[in-house]
Parts: C-alpha cells; structure tokens; sequence
C-alpha cells in the first residue's frame, strides 16, 4: 500500500507499513509530510485483481479525479469546545415573552398573542409580532439545560422592519423590542456562568433597505447603477452589499472596530446568513476573502464561526474561511428524502417533490458531500434536521420518523442543531408556519418526543466517539442502515430502521446503550422498524 500526495505539485508515494492485525482487519500506517497549507492524498493498493485507488468517496479500480482525495489542512482548528456542542436555534419572536420589554413599536409592527396562527403566505405575515425578547430566553435557560444543548444560536437580534432581522436597519445596536443591548449582555454572562454559549446571526449579503447605511454610503456600501440597485433574490427591501469597498469591510467585518469584532464581547461566535452569496456578483468573486477577514477578525477570541449554504460547499472549507457551514445538502436533504412521509413538501426551492431514497441512497448522497471536505470541516459543519428557513421535519416526516432522524442527528457527524421546539413536538407545513412561538404550557408537549431527545442528547454528550470519533458506514440497506463511530478509547454501533427488516447477524458482543437488546456474536440484530438502536463494543 502507497500513500500518494502532490507537495508542491509533485507526485510523491510514500509506502505504507502494517501497523497491528487483528482477527478481522489489518491497520495500516504511512507518515506524509505537509509541504502546503492544504495537503490531498490518496492510498494506492496493490490486489491480486489489480490496483485499487482509496479515496474518500471509496475504492474504485479505474483512476479518479483529485477532487475526492482525503484532505488535510494546517489552518488553525475551530475552537475546542466546539466539538461538545449541542446547537439550540432561537427564533428570538417567538421563544418566550418576559413582560421586561417596554419599547414603543415601530410604525410597521402588528401584535399578535402568544397562540394565535401564523398568517404564513398572507400579506403582513412578516410583520406580525408575538413578542418574544432575549430576557424571556434567559428566563428559561433552565430548559436547555434539562435538554442538554449548551450552544445557542440566536438568529438576528439587530432592528429590522420583519420579524425575522434579515433586513438590518442598524447593527449599531440590539433592538429594543428584544430588550436591547442590556438584554444580550445579561443572556450572555447567565449562559456562560451555565457553561453554555452563544453564537449570532448576521448576512454579510445585504441590509434591509432601512438601513442607515443605504441611506447615508449607498453608492459605496452597495451595487447601485442609477436610480436602481442590486438585491438579495430580487426582494427589493433586501439591497446586496458591495464588498470592493474597503470602508464596507471595515464597518462590517474586517478588523476590530467591525461588527463582528465588536459583539464578540458578548457572543461565542456567529453564524453567517446566506453566506455563499456574500460578495459574489455577476463577475465581481470576492467570497472567499469575505470569509477568510471574517475569519482573521475573529482569530484570538475562541469564537466558532458558521456560515448558511445550501449546496456544495467544498470550496469555503478549506480551511482558512468559515469553520463549517449549515448541512442543508450534505445531511438535511438526504435524510428527507430517505424519512419523509409527505413527498409534497418544496424543500429549499427545489422544484417538484422531495426524492424518495434508500438507506443506501441517503449514505450516498452524505458520502459524496463528505468526501469533498477537510475530516475537520465534516465534524463542525451545523447538522439539522430543520431550521426556521424550512417546514418542521415533524410535519414531512411523522413522529416516529422524526425520532429516526434525531438518532441519525446526534449519531453522525456534525454539531447537531435542534430548532426551538422539535423537542416537543412542534409542527408547521411551510417555513413561515414552523416558526410557531413554543408552547410553554407543558400539557401540549409530546413528552415521549421530549424523552427522546434528551436521551440523544445525552449520549452525544457522554461519548466522545459521537463527537470526534471516525465514521464507517458497516450496512446500508432500503429501510434500514448500520454505522460505527470510534475513537481509540470507545467504539459504538448505531442502527437505523425505517421498517421491519431481515435482521441481520452480529459480529460481536456489545452492550445497549438505548434500553434495548444487547447484542451477542452470531444472534440476529434487531429487526424491527421504525427503531433505532446504540451499543457499545465490549472492550
């Protein structure tokens, strides 16, 4: 066996020597040398049926392109702590009201009580307030830590003309009508004293058309072209952010008198809406040094850093620009397409139905995004199952599948995200609709849901293999698929079952870390469905 590297752009081999055996395995070992800020190698093994390539899409007999190899970087890493986290999003409306806010509305507000229906698709839907702020999220941190999550993400807290924030009028300040600049400092010491965090949200795409500064600096700060400009998916209110200009950066996010660098005093990092469109336009490609000044800004202050992408997102993640970005189509979408009960549901624009996949189908699909991405990115880009951008994974896929996707949530990995209210139950068809506000009376919760999020939870947090451990797909069948995860220290197999299935056999003995059957060399598996199932191999 070789190890192929190109330092520099060379060809090298390095040959590779036995390790250990074991009675089902042989461990290889081969030392490469890292020449280059990225490094892309290969294995080359030598059969009796001819040579193999092993990359990080798989074997393959026929040479394949470098696009695929295993990747390593020498960028520094996320933050430590980042590898623990539990990601708990809050859609600040529509948490918890305090009764602290006294803040007049604004002109554009209407007020809505705590259970009435989201008007979604109706005109004034993003208008309507339920009052939710940032004290009434402190007020029930006691939550979050029966849940087990320890990082949240607040989507934007700056004032806007919507409920949702993504048309910023300032980012000089936290708006009032969330409690203000005082609100978020106070958030943030009670969760650090909790040892939990909290990341922000913000676009480096686009403001709102409020905004002081496409009032004061829009020929500057935005692609204006007369009395015309260019936005955010045509939205007019939504005017695109012209990132040649230097003072923008300054303002925004390069250096430490920007808005990234100054809500750091009070945030653990931020996550970055729409960030694959940031600075892009038409023959204008300036995206990856946002990220890379985004990224030096925060450097020193041991802040995660996030960034929203819905499609391929290998070439943010090299390694020097965002950490990780929202595993919409690495994650999200297979696991829909392999769990959905309701077909008819737009996920992310996508015309058409959701796909219907296998087991083998979605490992496919999460193997091919996987493969194009640092080991380093895959394990701290966000994991979800839906956000306040899409309809509750709920209400497409039933309860009993929502419990399989959870399992496959906090399993694989990734930093797993749960959207306020998954945890117990909370439905909507549409993205405006899933952001219902949660429901604090706890007689509606679906509390076997609730158990079993907890129970995940837990896990995730107690076994280091589900956080950093490596990943090896063991079976992957139409209704059911079987993977390990392991460190040197633990080794854990996970099954998931959409249905009832041919169990298969056991290899070895392990312990049931999920109240179920433990599993003894040679004795069928569990083979019922829907159902999932942890163990732990005896050592």
């Amino acid at each position: 066996m070789y190890a192929r590297t190109a330092p520099d752009g060379e060809p090298r081999f390095t040959e590779a020597t036995v390790d250990r055996r074991t009675p089902e395995e042989i461990w290889w070992r081969c030392t490469i040398s890292m020449v280059n800020p990225v490094c892309n190698y290969r294995f080359l093994l030598h059969t009796a049926e001819g040579p193999l390539w092993l990359t990080a899409a798989g074997l393959s007999r026929l040479d394949v392109p470098d696009t695929t190899d295993f990747l390593l970087t020498t960028y520094p890493g996320p933050p430590k702590w980042a590898a623990d986290a539990v990601i708990y999003q809050i859609f600040p409306d529509r948490f918890a009201r305090s009764g602290r806010v006294t803040a007049q509305d604004p002109e554009w507000v209407r007020r809505a009580d705590w259970d009435d229906p989201i008007p979604w698709g109706q005109d004034g839907a993003l208008q309507q307030i339920y009052g939710g702020d940032l004290w009434g999220v402190t007020e029930h941190l006691d939550h979050l830590a029966d849940l087990g999550a320890n990082l949240i993400y607040l989507t934007p807290f700056f004032p806007a003309r919507s409920n949702h924030r993504y048309d910023a009028t300032t980012f000089a300040h936290v708006d009032p009508l969330l409690g203000g600049d005082e609100a978020l400092a106070a958030l943030s010491a009670e969760a650090r004293r909790r040892g939990m965090r909290v990341i922000g949200d913000i676009t480096l795409n686009h403001s709102g058309d409020g905004h002081e500064w496409f009032q004061s600096d829009r020929d500057d700060f935005y692609y204006v072209d007369g009395d015309d400009y260019a936005t955010f998916a045509g939205v007019k209110t939504l005017p695109k952010f012209d990132h040649r200009s230097p003072e923008l950066r300054r303002r925004l996010y390069d250096g430490p008198d920007s808005v990234i660098a100054r809500y750091l005093e009070h945030l653990d990092g931020w996550r970055v809406d729409v960030a694959q469109s940031a600075g892009r336009h038409g023959a204008i490609e300036l995206n990856d040094e946002a990220a890379r000044l985004t990224r030096a800004t925060m450097a020193g202050h041991d802040a995660l850093l996030l960034a929203e992408h819905q499609f391929d997102a290998s070439r943010a993640l090299r390694g020097d620009g965002w950490h990780g970005t929202m595993s919409y189509a690495g994650f999200a979408r297979p696991v829909w397409s392999w769990l959905a009960k309701e077909r008819s549901t737009e996920f992310w624009g996508v015309p058409g139905p959701i796909p219907q996949y296998g087991g083998a189908d979605m490992a496919e699909v999460m193997r091919r995004f996987s493969a194009l991405i640092p080991w380093r990115a895959f394990t701290h880009n966000l994991t979800l199952l839906d956000s306040h951008d899409t309809a509750r994974f709920r209400s497409v896929a039933g309860r009993d599948h929502q419990h399989l996707g959870a399992a496959l949530l906090f399993t694989l990995p990734g930093l797993p995200m749960i959207f306020a209210g998954d945890e117990v139950g909370v439905e909507g068809v549409h993205l405006e609709d899933g952001r219902r506000p949660f429901p604090w009376d706890r007689a509606r919760w679906d509390e076997g849901t609730y158990a079993v999020y907890r129970q995940l939870v837990r896990l995730r947090r107690e076994h280091e293999a589900l956080g950093t451990g490596g990943l090896r797909w063991l079976h992957t069948g139409p209704d059911v698929v079987v993977y390990e995860r392991a460190t040197p220290g633990e080794t854990l197999i996970v099954q998931v079952s959409r249905s009832s299935h041919e169990p298969m056999k056991a290899a070895k003995a392990a312990a049931s870390l999920t109240g179920g059957p433990d599993l003894t060399p040679g004795a069928p598996m569990p083979g019922d469905g829907p159902a999932f199932h942890v163990w732990e191999l005896e050592a």
